[in-house]
Parts: structure tokens; sequence; C-alpha cells
């Protein structure tokens, strides 16, 4: 004898009562670029679909997502020039979208990039010395905080800065705000179309001495361990679909919420497959579902809006 799988998928309904992995719309985060100014909505030449905006020009589709069923956004800002001063002001033009943003949807959870890459004229995400930038980092997010956000969330890779952002967050009165480290960001070319999209591209060398060797999962896993002792509340782990061992690791091992980010050069490689007839749009809630399946408790994805208008959940 052998047992029989097949009448567990002759049909979708039969299907469907036999499916383990579920993606719903309370699992994705929308990544959002900012910039200052008003009535600018600029397409990004290298991600399809996707927009820098204003937060006058935001507020519309925010408010279509939102009532689509979004939860959260994830807000980098593009200044457009540079100086790391600006990052931490109190009237800096992030500072004021997210109080903008918080003013129209209260109920929506705002996360916040921490980072120095799209405001040094090198593009790095440090200054040269380590213990200095994770003190900018910190001002940053306080920044922030004071300004609204829910979440802040440091995307550096500077040894030390979950520590710091906690610190200046419980001296100054918000020990609430939330901490979601990119605690497992590995130096990637997945992130080429993000770079143009944020202008963060390093002017010269590149980010391997700070991002993480892609070859290294235990690793991965320290780090993770490191950033929750010093604080985060939950992990991102970056990119998604060549790290799904990774994810499923991180959610065996530790008791946080696991967050994915489905990064620009993933997003692109689909979006051109899909625009050219190669595969079909199915694709994408399959890749998604992959990653929910390894173990994401949360995916940040630019597939979002997508997501929201076909999910039912």
């Amino acid at each position: 004898m052998f047992k029989r799988f097949r009448p567990n998928r002759i049909d979708e309904k039969t299907r469907l009562r036999h499916r383990e992995t579920f993606i719903k719309k309370s699992d994705f985060i929308w990544p959002v670029f900012l910039v200052p100014g008003d009535n600018i909505v600029q397409e990004i030449p290298s991600m399809d679909g996707v927009f820098r905006y204003s937060v006058d020009r935001l507020l519309e589709p925010l408010g279509q997502l939102v009532g689509n069923g979004l939860k959260s956004a994830l807000l980098f800002g593009v200044p457009d020039e540079k100086g790391v001063e600006q990052a931490y002001s109190s009237d800096g033009f992030v500072q004021t979208a997210i109080s903008s943003i918080k003013k129209n949807f209260p109920a929506l959870e705002i996360i916040t990039d921490v980072c120095l890459c799209s405001y040094t004229p090198d593009g790095h995400c440090h200054i040269g010395d380590n213990d200095r930038t994770c003190e900018i980092l910190a001002q940053i997010a306080l920044s922030h905080a004071r300004a609204g956000t829910n979440v802040v969330a440091p995307s550096d890779m500077m040894d030390g800065r979950v520590h710091f952002i906690k610190k200046a967050l419980s001296e100054n009165g918000f020990a609430g705000i939330g901490i979601m480290s990119y605690a497992a960001k590995y130096a990637s070319s997945f992130y080429g179309p993000f770079r143009l999209a944020a202008d963060c591209a390093p002017k010269s060398g590149d980010r391997k001495d700070y991002q993480m060797d892609p070859a290294n999962a235990d690793e991965a896993l320290e780090e993770i361990a490191a950033d929750i002792e010093e604080g985060a509340d939950s992990i991102i782990i970056k990119p998604a679909l060549s790290y799904l061992d990774v994810v499923a690791k991180a959610k065996a091992r530790f008791n946080v919420p696991v967050v994915a980010y489905n990064v620009s050069g993933e997003y692109q490689m689909l979006r051109r497959a899909v625009d050219g007839k190669i595969v079909n749009a199915d694709i994408i809630e399959e890749v998604l579902t992959s990653i929910k399946r390894a173990g994401a408790d949360r995916i940040i994805s630019y597939f979002t809006p997508q997501i929201l208008r076909k999910s039912e959940g």
C-alpha cells in the first residue's frame, strides 16, 4: 500500500482546506520614500511602479491603502542635499512627515528608518567612527520619537547601535517606542534599485566591512542575539529570498517577531518578469508565501499595495 496525497489537491476548495500557510494584510509593511518639498510625486526609474513622495502627496495613496487594510508603513527619507545634521533636526522633512501622517492616520503604525547613508556625502552608513555614528543614530531615533513615530528601525549595522538608541529613548521618556533592528543585514547585490531610489550608493568602496557576509548564517544568529540583548523588540532579516534559511533559524531560536525585507532587487526582478509575461502574476503571491512559510511574522515589501488589493484578511 501507499499513501495518496492527490485527493488533497483535487480542486481549489480542497486545496484551501489543506493549506498550511496564509498571508494576510496585517503581515505587510509598506516601504515609502519621502522627499522634502511640496506637490512632489517622482517615479523611480529603477523600481517600476514605486514613487518618491512629498508628504502632502503621500496622504492620498496612504489613505487608499489604509482603507484597504494597511496597518504599517516604513518611512525612508531622501534629502535633496547631503548633510548629517538634517537627519536629526526637529523640523526636518521626515520629522514633519511623521507628525502629519500620525495626525491624519492615528491608528497607522509608523516605522522610521534610522540610518545615515542618504545623508552622508560618501553614501556610507557611518561617519568613520563606529561609536560616534551610534550617538548620531540615537539622536535621529529620538527626533523621530518626539515627532510621533511608533517604531524606529536602525539599518546601519554599526556595533552597539541598539544599545545607544535604547538608552537615549529611555532617558528621554520614550521607553515605549519600539526598536525593530536590521539585525541580519547582508552585503547584498539585491539592494541596487533601492540605492538609486534613496540616492545612497557608496561613492567609493562598498559596505562589506559592516554589512554581513552572505556566506554566514551562524554569525547572523549571534548578531540577532546581541541586538535583542541590547533592547530590540523585533528583528529584520534583509534580503529575504536568498536568506530564507536565516529567517527559519531565527524564528526557531528567538522569541521576538521576525521581519523579512523583500528588497528592491527581488521586487524589480519579479515585476519585470511578470510585466514581460515571462511568468504569470501568481508568482508574486507564491514568493511572499514562501517568506511567511519560512517563519517571517511580517514582511516589508513593495508589493504591499498589490497584496492589499487582493488579500481577504
